[in-house]
């Protein structure tokens, strides 16, 4: 329902106004000062007041927000962010992204572990998801922070426990980011551990330490260098390479064909920050130049647009891209 300068939302169920809200109407707050709008909450009834442009924008902000709570997701700031970027986005009159807008909203753009719903934050982030959902093979590429290695661990880990696939098997290239860290001691694992913590990290948000050590010990979940993938077939298993900027053409061409039956295959990279040797080609680079065109394989490219941590991480990768581009 809506008069002049105010649009009334009436909910049916309070039980998630708490949650949609946010402690202290916080949520209500961060809304106001981006969309230059107010809020009047009254009981069950939400109004919004401001000018007609941005009381719609407001509205579908809301929507967005509270189909998120129907699903039983929880909302935290980051949360609203994402549902102002898509608004944003979607509010560009360009016909060709009505029906990606309805797939975003639904289901498809959605990865699902046990109690946890993980919503895109970004519409590149909804494609990758769709991307991961739909095909054998994706590629993301794009600067930290967009959620590449993550969306990519969150549906390996939704595939596992679905039964899906048998096995995850996560893997990147022990490649010294621009250091020398000289002699490692310890055992095999020891020694790679410290190239593989990003991977440990993602599951771990997925699944508790003690779950995760559990699959990791019954193979389950296996994560390893690059190079202990040679002359393996990799069939029912979810297989990310994470750091795939750093491969050369050879060990990508390596990694691309241990592909085995009922597999899934990512592959994560930031082309900006490659830690190769001079001279050495990187094996992302050859692999776009030659798969873009080859059917059955998703290629997803994030921006600093899509980067969803620290709002000061975007503005680093900004003001790096503006510097090489000078």
């Amino acid at each position: 329902m809506s008069k002049s300068g105010t649009i009334t939302l009436e909910f049916d169920d309070n039980s998630h106004l708490p949650m949609l809200y946010g402690e202290h109407n916080a949520n209500l707050a961060r809304i106001e000062q981006r969309c230059r709008v107010s809020f009047t909450v009254r009981g069950n009834i939400l109004v919004i007041n401001g000018g007609k442009a941005d009381r719609e924008r407001a509205r579908q902000i809301i929507a967005s927000l509270h189909d998120r709570t129907d699903r039983g997701a929880d909302i935290v700031p980051d949360d609203v962010d994402a549902a102002i970027r898509m608004v944003d986005f979607f509010d560009k009159p360009q016909k060709e992204k009505i029906g990606e807008r309805k797939d975003i909203a639904g289901s498809g753009a959605i990865i699902r572990i046990r109690k946890a719903v993980i919503s895109p934050r970004s519409v590149n982030q909804a494609r990758y998801i769709t991307a991961l959902r739909d095909s054998k093979m994706t590629f993301g590429l794009g600067p930290a922070g967009t959620g590449k290695t993550f969306l990519a661990v969150a549906m390996a880990v939704s595939c596992l426990l679905e039964g899906r696939v048998d096995r995850i098997v996560l893997t990147r290239p022990a490649v010294e980011a621009g250091e020398k860290l000289g002699f490692l001691p310890g055992d095999m694992r020891e020694k790679v551990d410290p190239y593989l913590r990003p991977l440990y990290d993602a599951l771990e948000k997925m699944m508790s330490a003690e779950q995760t050590e559990r699959r990791l010990e019954n193979g389950d979940i296996e994560v390893a260098p690059l190079a202990f993938m040679r002359g393996r077939t990799l069939s029912n298993a979810f297989v990310i390479l994470d750091e795939a900027q750093n491969t050369s053409p050879m060990q990508m061409k390596m990694f691309l064909t241990r592909f085995g039956e009922n597999c899934r295959m990512v592959v994560c990279g930031d082309p900006s920050q490659v830690d190769l040797p001079d001279g050495t080609p990187s094996g992302l680079f050859h692999a776009m130049t030659i798969l873009a065109a080859v059917e059955g394989i998703s290629i997803i490219r994030f921006s600093a647009d899509d980067v969803v941590r620290h709002p000061l991480v975007e503005k680093i990768v900004r003001a790096y891209d503006k510097a090489e581009k000078t």
